[in-house]
Order: structure tokens, then C-alpha cells, then sequence
């Protein structure tokens, strides 16, 4: 069962005017509450898959681009985040809940199949949906955060330590409460320095290593302060800023206190290459890029089909959003070279 919303938001009225078809908001209903998706045009699905902290508006660009190449695009605010549903319970949060909002969306849409692509968390999501369901999901592209099959250490094990006396941002977020009360007394600021501290023009902290909390600290204390990065407008950031002072930062953050649940969870599928057609992105400047470049380099076996891997000079961690033109032509032209798109057998 779906319900549409006729509304838009932001700088993306003008995009959708500009690529001649609306862009329309729907309610979903899945197993675990409901999911808010943006679509704009019509063909084969693409389902987009954001990551933290950001929505479905992270797709702004590439939606009415991808609409007009032939293709019905669609991005959604996953669960936790926007007007999606925001279960309490901690552990809703797990990678298989994700998996299951994106099946319950494709079938609310009427499609038989469709391409995930993810940036981010969403990156992983959208990685373990074409793995968990390669009967539904034909290909995957994953942008920023490369994909790295599960593997024999717990990743708290593995975040633990690394940083000297400091702590790693994804440790500092197990602990419920802990970064909301960071983050909450001044979501808009917070969000600012989280955005610019990751951006392919940030430059290095000179307190000490960026997305590291020091010993007593938070880990706002080292994000830069100044202008906004050139590729974040004052009206998007007021708008990300809107979406969080309204639903909060729990849901988000308790995807990352899932990720030993989804260890265990995903058991069954450990060393397990992803067999459908694959694109990745990532930034030069980028951590993830960086840290896992070793991810990168077992491609050939993780994903035995990939078809092109892209570093962008320059770019940071936001890739669709600073380089907007770029990974809209990119995924475009996989899209296009895939079986089964438009004007393709």
C-alpha cells in the first residue's frame, strides 16, 4: 500500500522544472513502519540510499538526471531519518531492517526489479540488499564507503583503538545519548562542521586528527570553522538542519550501534562476493576511500563484476553533492550500459 504527498522542498523545485517531469513525494508501508521516498520519472526503478547525517534531499542532483535519462528515480529517507517511521527500540536499526524497507519499497512501486545504489551507510545498505536479494536487486553502485564483505573480527573490536589516546567517531557514537548531547543543543552548527570537516576542500585539523575524539572532549572540537564548503547552500543546510531538530539524531546514530548485531546477523554471509553488476565512487580526499583501500584493491574479488571504479581528484566524502555533474554522468552511463535498461535487451 502506498499514499502520495504532493510537496517539494529546497533548491530541487528548479531541477525538477528544469528535467520537465514532477518530482512527487509518496508515503510507503513496510514491514517496519513507513518509508517517505522522492520519485521523478518513469522505466526501470532506481532506489537511492542516503547515509549520516543527511535524507533523501542528499540526492537532489542526481534525481531529475537520472529521471530524464529514461529511468523512475527514486530516493528515500531511511528509516530513523525525515518523515520516515523512528522506532524506539535500539536494535530496529539493524542492516537487516534496512534490507527489508528497501524489498517493501520496490514491491510497494509496483517494480519487478530494480539497481540500489547507496552513498554512505547507505553504501553498506545498499551492499547487503544486492547480496541478501540478488533475485530482486540486478545491480548495485556504491559511492564513498567501498564494499568489504563480513569478516571474522567484531567491529567494535576493530574501532576500539587506532587512534592514540583518541577515540574513533564510530566508537564515541555506541553509546546512547552520548553524541546527542553533543549534537542536539545545536543540530544546524553541528551538522555544519560535520559537513565542511569531510569535504574535499577542508583542510587538515591542526588539533589533531579529524572524526577522533580527543581524551574528555567531543568531536566537534576539531571541525573546521568558516563559510560553508562551496558546495553546500545556506537554504541546504537550514533544510537538513529542519529534518534533524525535528526528528532527532537517535534513530541515525543507532545504526552504528548495530553494526556487532549485523555481525552476527550476517553470519551465514561472511567472505561473500556481491555477483550483480557494480559501480563504486569515491573521493580522492575521502576517509573511507582511504581507510579502506585495501577494500578496493579485493574488488576483483568482492565484486567479481564491477565495472568501473572511480577516485574523483579532489573530491571529498559528500561525492554526489560536491561533484553533482560528475556522478550524475557516471551513473548514468553504467545505468545505461546495463541489460535490461532503456533501449537495451
Amino acid at each position: 500500500m502506498s499514499q502520495s504527498v504532493s510537496s517539494s522542498a529546497g533548491s530541487t523545485a528548479g531541477s525538477s522544472a528544469a528535467s520537465g517531469q514532477p518530482q512527487r513525494h509518496r508515503m510507503v508501508d513496510t514491514p517496519g513502519g513507513r518509508i517517505h521516498l522522492v520519485e521523478q520519472g518513469t522505466g526501470p526503478l532506481v532506489l537511492m540510499v542516503h547515509g549520516f547525517p543527511e535524507s533523501w534531499y542528499s540526492w537532489r542532483h542526481q534525481l531529475p538526471v537520472i529521471a530524464a535519462a529514461g529511468y523512475h528515480a527514486v530516493a528515500i529517507d531511511v528509516r530513523g531519518y525525515g518523515r520516515s517511521s523512528k522506532p524506539t527500540a535500539q536494535e530496529a536499526y539493524g542492516m537487516l531492517g534496512h534490507v527489508a524497507d528497501n524489498v517493501a519499497v520496490v514491491k510497494a512501486l509496483g517494480a519487478e526489479s530494480a539497481v540500489v545504489v547507496g552513498h554512505d551507510w547507505g553504501s553498506p545498505i545498499a551492499a547487503n540488499t544486492a547480496l541478501l536479494r540478488p533475485d530482486l536487486f540486478t545491480a548495485v553502485a556504491l559511492l564513498s564507503v567501498p564494499y568489504s564483505p563480513r569478516g571474522a573480527a567484531r567491529p567494535t573490536d576493530s574501532f576500539a583503538g587506532g587512534g592514540g589516546g583518541d577515540e574513533f567517531y564510530i566508537h564515541y557514537f555506541q553509546q546512547p545519548g552520548r553524541a546527542e548531547a553533543e549534537i542536539e543543543p545545536d543540530v544546524r552548527s553541528w551538522l555544519a562542521g560535520f559537513y565542511a570537516g569531510a569535504s574535499g576542500d577542508a583542510k587538515p585539523s591542526a588539533d589533531g586528527p579529524r572524526f577522533f575524539v580527543p581524551p574528555g572532549g567531543r568531536l566537534c572540537d576539531r571541525f573546521p570553522r568558516g563559510p560553508l564548503p562551496p558546495w553546500l547552500s545556506e537554504e541546504d543546510l537550514d533544510f537538513y538542519a529542519g529534518e534533524f531538530e525535528r526528528g532527532g539524531l537517535t534513530g541515525p546514530l543507532n545504526r552504528y550501534r548495530n553494526i556487532d548485531r549485523d555481525w552476527a546477523d550476517l553470519a551465514a554471509w561472511d567472505g561473500a562476493s556481491i555477483t550483480q553488476p557494480s559501480l563504486f565512487i569515491g573521493g580522492e580526499h575521502d576517509g573511507p576511500t582511504v581507510w579502506m583501500a585495501d577494500a578496493i584493491k579485493a574488488y576483483p574479488t568482492t565484486l567479481p563484476r564491477l565495472v568501473s571504479c572511480h577516485i574523483l581528484d579532489g573530491c571529498g566524502h559528500w561525492v554526489q553533492q560536491e561533484r553533482p555533474d560528475e556522478v550524475g554522468s557516471l551513473l548514468v552511463d553504467w545505468l545505461r550500459a546495463l541489460p535490461g535498461g532503456p533501449g537495451r535487451p
